[in-house]
């Protein structure tokens, strides 16, 4: 797995440990001491087992259409990876897993986040530092660990800055049952973008108005693999397909800039999933993928034997990420042709854009109903503040703030405190303080750029989506689908339009939102939820947060490069740093005696 990368993801181990775990009603319980496996109690009606022709089913007794809110399955398996650096993460649907992180960094602190894992009731394993726990220091571990109660394909990366750029990111595999039935798992699928400088110089650069847009990214990756787009050297990827057989491909975004269109000459995708949802098996001859999107395809291989090209198409107007390698691509490869040889057949050109993917429908249904619609706005727009040094600086806002945590004092050790002496501005945190209601939210964006738009600690409804202006409600209801629509975690808000999504405030916990594209949530662009903050005492134990918070208030002092100058969540260098940078700026240049770069080793 090349993207996990370099001295600073190998400075990184995980162990990985699938443990039983009892199952759990709708809401959250009290925490309690995992159990001894215990008997397993059927989920439904037997079904048989999960094979190539009868994919829906899941152990004989869960299937596609079971509701993980209402029936969770226990866990079926004890299994231990130990990987240096990170793997690739898999896991049976219920599934307990346990993941202890060791930080060998030498002056970076370090957290992990499960990207798209609701975390019910386990907000304190979201793995965001300043919002649900402190950054691991140098030498110290933290254990994270929570249920698999959803299913599919996802990835994992560090919240610390823009650690995940440099390499701290790897995928995550829950299996279970599928809307369609396939053949092979090809397995994950991740396709990144790839920048030969470091993510911290990078967003450096990136901040800077005078320096224009963001950095084009140097290539596209495919499994981490490609052809050098300025000379000699790579490869392409390739993957196989056996000829008459359906394949199971888990498609991944974790790039820090770059969207893409993806397409398969002379092939079409069955999408059974997007994110962690199950949805009905739709066909499409494209899928455009945004920042930390995925999806689950099928693939049949009944063309020729022969290689075929897998395009990722950039939007060519740059809205959406650029790149150096202007016609990213991998190798499809049916077994009985030759393994050397390049595609001949280009296909038909694709015309990307940045729009996101409708038209998806999930199995398990989630309405809102539209008679409670009553939203709450959340404005999107960029600032052009100055630096100490007079440098116009790029700072994008919500609801007219660029957020900033304080690493050292996350909102979850409120909580534990029972700190009621109100949170700083610098937050931008909304209380939710009802249990189990509605709560809708128009996202304005007041700029032409979109946004891939996150929420952890929900699958959330998107009621709508537009690129005409603002929200009117008294004008647009006919435009939201509250019944059933589609659910994911990840959305690509339009630049210059609106995004209307809703969810249920069933998961006690602080969650950020945020845009995930590394450089934007640097530079500010997140919110968070502090939801039901009066039963997460009753549903996590908090004081376990206590050990790494005190490591890391020890470690700030003694550190060269704090204190922070970033939003906390992804690097944000640049303000009150005394000067700007220019694109010339060699790796050495220092700031008041502060290197540019945090070390690494």
């Amino acid at each position: 797995m090349r993207w996990l990368l370099g001295e600073l993801a190998t400075s990184i181990a995980v162990l990985v440990m699938l443990q039983p775990v009892l199952g759990s009603p709708v809401q959250p319980d009290r925490v309690i001491p995992l159990r001894p496996r215990q008997t397993i109690i059927p989920g439904g009606k037997p079904c048989g087992q999960n094979n190539a022709t009868n994919r829906g089913c899941w152990k004989n007794n869960w299937n596609i259409n079971t509701d993980y809110e209402i029936s969770r399955p226990p866990a079926f398996n004890t299994r231990v990876v130990h990987q240096f650096p990170g793997p690739t993460i898999e896991a049976d649907w219920g599934d307990y897993v346990v993941v202890n992180v060791y930080n060998d960094l030498q002056d970076n602190g370090t957290s992990i986040h499960w990207h798209g894992i609701r975390q019910v009731g386990d907000s304190n394993q979201d793995g965001v530092n300043g919002v649900t726990e402190c950054p691991i220091p140098p030498g110290h571990m933290k254990t994270y660990d929570f249920h698999a109660l959803q299913y599919g394909t996802s990835w994992y990366h560090s919240h610390y800055s823009n650690q995940y750029g440099n390499g701290v990111a790897g995928t995550l595999i829950v299996r279970g049952p599928t809307s369609a039935n396939y053949d092979i798992d090809l397995g994950p699928y991740p396709i990144g973008d790839y920048y030969h400088d470091t993510a911290d110089r990078l967003q450096l650069q990136a901040h800077m108005v005078s320096n224009g847009a963001p950095p084009d990214s140097d290539n596209v990756l495919f499994r981490g693999k490609n052809i050098n787009p300025d000379g000699p050297g790579g490869a392409y990827d390739r993957i196989t397909l056996t000829p008459g057989k359906k394949h199971l491909l888990r498609l991944i975004n974790p790039s820090v800039d770059n969207s893409f269109t993806v397409s398969l000459v002379g092939h079409t995708f069955t999408v059974v999933a997007t994110d962690l949802v199950p949805v009905t098996p739709t066909v499409r001859s494209t899928l455009f993928m945004g920042v930390g999107q995925r999806y689950d395809v099928i693939i049949e291989a009944n063309q020729p034997v022969a290689n075929y090209w897998f395009n990722a198409t950039l939007e060519a107007g740059g809205n959406c990420g650029t790149s150096r390698n202007r016609y990213p691509a991998a190798i499809f490869h049916y077994d009985g042709a030759s393994t050397t040889a390049l595609p001949t057949n280009r296909g038909s050109p694709v015309v990307a854009t940045c729009d996101g993917e409708t038209g998806f429908t999930p199995i398990v249904t989630r309405s809102a109903p539209a008679s409670l619609f009553q939203p709450s706005p959340l404005s999107v727009s960029l600032a052009f503040p100055t630096n100490e040094a007079g440098a116009a600086v790029f700072e994008w806002r919500v609801r007219d703030t660029a957020i900033s945590v304080d690493w050292g004092h996350p909102i979850l050790e409120y909580v534990l405190e029972d700190d009621n002496t109100g949170f700083p501005g610098s937050v931008n945190l909304i209380e939710l303080p009802e249990a189990n209601v509605w709560t809708f939210w128009v996202i304005q964006n007041t700029f032409p750029l979109p946004h891939p738009v996150h929420l952890h600690g929900h699958d959330f409804l998107v009621l709508g989506v537009g690129s005409d202006g603002p929200f009117d409600p008294a004008t647009m209801m006919d435009r939201l689908q509250f019944d059933n629509p589609i659910r994911r975690d990840v959305e690509q808000m339009p630049g210059g339009g609106w995004l209307v999504i809703a969810f249920l405030t069933d998961n006690p916990g602080c969650w950020l939102m945020h845009c995930h594209i590394g450089w934007h949530i640097a530079m500010g662009l997140g919110v968070q939820f502090l939801e039901r903050r009066s039963d997460i005492l009753d549903v996590m134990h908090l004081d376990q947060m206590v050990p790494n918070c005190e490591a890391w208030r020890a470690y700030e002092p003694t550190s060269p490069y704090l204190p922070k100058t970033d939003s906390g969540l992804k690097k944000r260098l640049g303000m009150g740093m005394g000067m700007g940078m220019g694109m010339g700026m060699s790796m050495g240049t220092e700031w008041d005696g502060e290197p540019v770069v945090r070390r690494i080793g």
